[in-house]
């Protein structure tokens, strides 16, 4: 029996074991996080495996796998389908991220399919209006071209390319275009996130009903939508059929593009025709460190992968093991290493075309060595500056019979990004570009045609070169923390990936409003442990188990010996890991 089943077992058994036979002393767990609410303990299978944050756009995936797709075919049917049933975290109006594994040529590759800001995005155009940053939600953050689109496009072209699919580029539309057509229920997250969204006493940021296109789409007889609503999108039904039948060209070059670009001029904003024409997506060399004999990989910048990975090359000079999973120093170390990675991300994060980043450095040993030699056990660092409180983002894994493999993360940053639904399209626009910064000196300042710093960033770990863990998470500033915490436990702890990504979760950073940091701890971690991060100095602020202020994350364990594949889903969204 494999190894990693001992554990897998356990986190599988137990539910059982308190259902049927809780007399049965027979059954070891070792771990008090098995039994999750999401009840999707350990899923295993040989054929395939797909994990996303909606269960109906996991079945899309698996169902292209059954028909012969491979792991990026069944990544852009699970992407395209979360673009409509999980709209308040990703929209055809925002950009992706791929980390494709190549199995037959044994070669990792990144994709960066983001946008640019528009030649008329430049500083003088918001200070001269007033604005002391740019906005977060309206037309003038809608200032960069979607990228979403171009990366399916790009994805599928690979597939065939280089894979030899036989799936037709409008097989992976169909799944998405019946739920826009006929309709989906409303899934837990979208009610929450559109009764947040609904708040008519917040005038600049929440009250998104102002916005005509929006309501149309996103309110039903003027309330927010509420869980089991029919929700059905018919303008994006058919965005997504012309897409689907005449190519991703006719999203930047043709009627599509033409709407959108209508509707900004019509309403003061600032994306043209020329900066939907001229977008581009860029394959790029993923960067990687060691980690306990493995392998990590990520995406170069403009992403923040290179956060989450001084992160483990840092916890490489700590034995993480000998803390146990559930300690205070446990905890304490990542939060302090995460700290340490976060004043490089900051100081250096930027699109690479516009900034010299010395990414060989602060990837090094030598550079973790010396980010560790300063974090001390007993205390906290402070940190002035505040962090951003969070982005809303969809991370979904796909592994193939074949090996192939895929991570992905699709975003519009804020939750329903800018609140803007171009006119006739459906689409949803992205808010990312209100990341930039108006100080012309500061690293990420905007430019027009820049890519601003992303906190996007799908991760996997390989063993031997080849895939071991296919792992990622939403959640702006929690990314970095959560593949963390998903490596270590499993790595470290021997967790199964459901164990992993159900266990108790931190996050350091703000929330909305506030103008300091702190580190949130889920009520299910032992009271010792947030006295004891307290008394480090930490500020510790307890939050309700299982929130989705967590991120929603996910992984998929291949058990190289065997060819098993086992799936896991976050109990803090909708989501699903199967595979057959």
């Amino acid at each position: 029996m494999p190894p990693f089943f001992t554990r897998a077992a356990a986190g599988a058994l137990t539910l059982c074991a308190a259902l049927l036979c809780p007399a049965d002393g027979a059954l070891a767990v070792s771990s008090s996080y098995c039994a999750t609410p999401s009840m999707s303990a350990n899923p295993l299978a040989v054929n395939g495996m797909v994990t996303s944050p909606h269960h109906l756009a996991t079945q899309a995936g698996l169902d292209i796998l059954r028909r012969g797709g491979n792991a990026v075919d069944a990544a852009v049917a699970v992407a395209v389908t979360l673009a409509v049933v999980y709209p308040q975290m990703c929209t055809p109006g925002g950009d992706n991220f791929w980390l494709i594994y190549d199995a037959g040529a044994g070669r990792l590759l990144g994709l960066n399919a983001s946008g640019r800001s528009g030649e008329n995005a430049t500083i003088d155009f918001y200070t001269s209006r007033g604005f002391p940053k740019i906005p977060s939600r309206g037309y003038l953050a809608a200032n960069t071209v979607p990228g979403a689109v171009s990366g399916w496009d790009e994805a599928y072209r690979f597939s065939r390319s280089a894979l030899h699919t036989p799936m037709a580029w409008k097989d992976l539309f169909a799944s998405a275009i019946g739920y826009a057509e006929n309709g989906v229920p409303v899934s837990t997250s979208l009610a929450r996130w559109s009764a947040i969204n609904a708040d008519v006493q917040d005038s600049t940021f929440r009250n998104l009903q102002r916005f005509p296109e929006f309501a149309k789409v996103f309110m039903k007889n003027g309330a927010p939508l509420a869980e089991g609503d029919m929700f059905r999108q018919p303008d994006l039904a058919r965005t997504l059929k012309t897409i689907a039948e005449k190519g991703a060209a006719e999203f930047y070059t043709g009627s599509i593009a033409r709407k959108i670009t209508a509707d900004m001029e019509k309403h003061g904003g600032l994306l043209t025709m020329k900066d939907f024409a001229s977008h581009k997506v860029d394959w790029v060399e993923p960067v990687s460190v060691e980690y306990r004999g493995l392998t990590a990989c990520n995406l170069p910048p403009s992403t923040q992968g290179m956060a989450s990975l001084e992160i483990l090359n840092i916890l490489n000079n700590f034995n993480i093991k000998d803390m146990g999973e559930s300690s205070a120093d446990y905890y304490h170390a990542i939060i302090e290493a995460t700290k340490e990675a976060f004043l490089d991300r900051d100081r250096y994060l930027s699109d690479p075309d516009f900034v010299s980043i010395p990414l060989k450095e602060l990837l090094s040993r030598e550079h973790g060595r010396a980010q560790a030699a300063r974090i001390r056990m007993d205390r906290a660092a402070t940190s002035k500056k505040p962090l951003d409180p969070k982005g809303d983002t969809v991370w979904l894994g796909v592994v193939d019979k074949d090996g192939n493999a895929v991570s992905l993360i699709q975003s519009i940053y804020h939750d329903f990004g800018s609140g803007i639904v171009a006119e006739g399209t459906g689409v949803l626009l992205q808010n990312r570009g209100s990341f930039f910064s108006l100080d012309p000196a500061h690293v990420n300042s905007l430019m027009p045609k820049k890519r601003t710093m992303h906190t996007l960033n799908p991760a996997m770990l390989l063993k031997n070169g080849r895939p071991l863990l296919v792992y990622g998470t939403m959640g702006g500033e929690g990314q970095p923390q959560t593949q963390a915490a998903v490596v270590t436990r499993v790595v470290d702890f021997g967790m199964t990936p459901q164990e992993a990504v159900t266990a108790p979760r931190w996050l350091y950073g703000r929330t909305w409003g506030a103008e300091s940091n702190d580190v949130k701890l889920e009520g299910r971690i032992p009271p010792s442990v947030t006295q004891e991060l307290a008394k480090r100095g930490h500020p510790v602020n307890v939050v309700e188990d299982y929130t989705d202020t967590m991120g929603h994350a996910g992984a998929i364990l291949i058990h190289q010996d065997t060819g098993i594949l086992q799936g896991a889903a976050d109990p803090r969204s909708d989501g699903l890991a199967a595979g057959y």
